[in-house]
């Protein structure tokens, strides 16, 4: 009997690291191959619409998103090329950015999506380069965006002209009054200037505090009178990232208000929002509409409801609500994030990959297209790191499982076959029309390279590639730095 116990201990000695090592391989090998998809795209970009904001890829040409391109595509990929380890064509595209993009220009552009993706992906490549021509860009893009933030409330417009600082849009979101304060608060930290903080935060507060007397916000807000337009409660696009902010905002500046501000909403939330329904075996089987099942349910959502009185009004989930399972491994409830990073999953199995939008008491799609979204891949990059974490822990409560990274990493590997067969085109990538028949659209915007690819790869690649821990990525997933030396690296041209 000893004899046994001991050859099974040698077998465990011998094929422990074997496995190990092989696993390691593999995920090596999955890396590689999310490099090479990236060049794949990046490559057809270049040769069908450089110095164009985006790539389309069914008709081979380009689209602009105003009268004069800014550069989105080169702008959003350039830190996944650093990270990835391109060196040569991330110093070239630096190059030609630094030398070409001007926001000089008279045109009225999106403050919300101008700021993440070009304000964000500057600073983010400044802060790994020392290139101080990325820094002036992005002062300057700063200076422009500013007046948006010239309201009765605080509350920015929408948009604002580049050259004249008018500005429109006097009807905003949450997202897009609160998605602002990791930019225009990583600016002000790199160029001393407090006012860029200062106008992004009174804009999270101001949103913050026209919450309603239940704690929830609305989907649509007048800058200029603070009144709801849109009473609707969700975590989905037009307020989802605001509550991202609140969290990271926290902890990328230390900001105790916006972390009391995130716990007091997180609350509302869970009450409201946070729905739990039973395995649904077909339409006819779903409980009532609107219904919430009790806590021995099988699966976790979060619905719509109405902010005042907390009713539920959908039972809508989709792409842009899986982020949610990042935040909330982020704020320290991995229990609810790795409930419903399972739920998020079963909707991307569904179709082999994930609708806009479902009724998740059906799982029939409500919005069937796939723009290349990468929140459920973002958020299972997040449950990977917190597996990690987990793994260390000496005790778990009960009844919660350990999380496990190999899971994660498993999970990740799905969706990327999946994502491949079905987006992959003799041009680039593209979107999806419909997650069920599988047709192609003409799009392929800048947030592929800034996020998609850059999730899958993170997901796979060593980890010392990114140090999870010391940075906090803008919605668009470009990293920002937790802490700041005082003399930044000289440029390396």
């Amino acid at each position: 009997m000893k004899m046994r116990i001991l050859c099974c201990l040698i077998a465990i000695a011998v094929i422990a690291p074997n496995c190990l090592a092989q696993r390691r391989a593999s995920r090596a090998n999955l890396a590689n191959e999310v490099r090479r998809e990236f060049l794949h795209a990046w490559n057809d970009y270049k040769q069908y619409a450089w110095g164009h904001d985006d790539l389309k890829p069914l008709s081979k040409s380009y689209h602009d998103w105003y009268a004069e391109p800014l550069l989105m595509t080169p702008v959003d990929a350039l830190d996944t090329m650093i990270l990835m380890g391109l060196t040569d064509e991330a110093s070239t595209t630096r190059e030609y950015i630094a030398t070409h993009l001007s926001f000089d220009k008279d045109i009225s552009v999106q403050n919300f999506e101008i700021t993440i993706r070009l304000l964000g992906g500057l600073l983010s490549v400044y802060e790994m380069t020392g290139d101080q021509r990325l820094l002036k860009l992005a002062e300057d893009l700063g200076n422009r965006l500013l007046p948006v933030f010239n309201s009765p409330t605080g509350l920015p417009y929408r948009y604002v002209n580049l050259k004249t600082g008018a500005v429109r849009g006097n009807v905003t979101n949450p997202a897009e009054a609160g998605t602002l304060l990791i930019e225009f608060g990583t600016l002000a930290r790199l160029t001393h200037r407090q006012v860029f903080y200062d106008k992004a935060k009174r804009a999270l507060v101001e949103i913050y505090n026209r919450r309603s007397p239940i704690g929830l916000v609305g989907t649509w807000i007048n800058v200029e009178t603070g009144q709801w337009t849109d009473i609707d409660s969700h975590i989905s696009g037009a307020i989802d990232s605001y509550y991202e902010y609140l969290v990271k905002s926290a902890l990328l500046f230390h900001d105790d208000e916006c972390w009391r501000m995130w716990l007091s909403s997180s609350e509302a939330i869970n009450k409201y929002l946070a729905d739990a329904t039973p395995k649904v075996k077909n339409a006819s089987s779903a409980p009532a509409y609107g219904a919430v099942v009790g806590a021995n349910s099988s699966e976790r959502w979060y619905g719509h409801a109405d902010m005042n009185t907390g009713k539920r009004t959908a039972t809508s989930f989709g792409a842009l609500d899986a982020f949610f399972p990042a935040v909330l491994v982020l704020a320290n409830d991995s229990d609810r994030g790795r409930l419903l990073q399972e739920s998020s999953y079963k909707m991307w199995m569904k179709y082999g990959i994930e609708p806009e939008e479902i009724n998740y008491l059906t799982m029939v799609p409500t919005s069937e297209g796939y723009p290349l979204r990468p929140e459920i891949i973002e958020s299972t990059y997040y449950l990977y790191n917190y597996a990690i974490r987990d793994e260390r822990r000496t005790y778990r409560p009960e009844p919660y499982p350990r999380l496990d990274p190999k899971h994660y990493q498993d999970m990740g590997e799905t969706m990327w076959r999946d994502f491949v067969k079905y987006c992959r085109n003799d041009v680039g990538y593209a979107a999806l029309k419909s997650v069920i028949t599988k047709e192609k659209a003409d799009s392929m915007q800048s947030f592929l390279f800034a996020e998609t690819f850059k999730y899958f790869y993170l997901l796979f690649a060593r980890p010392r590639t990114l140090d999870f821990n010391r940075v906090i990525f803008n919605t668009e997933a470009h990293p920002m730095r937790k802490s700041w030396p005082t003399k930044p690296a000289a440029a390396k041209n």
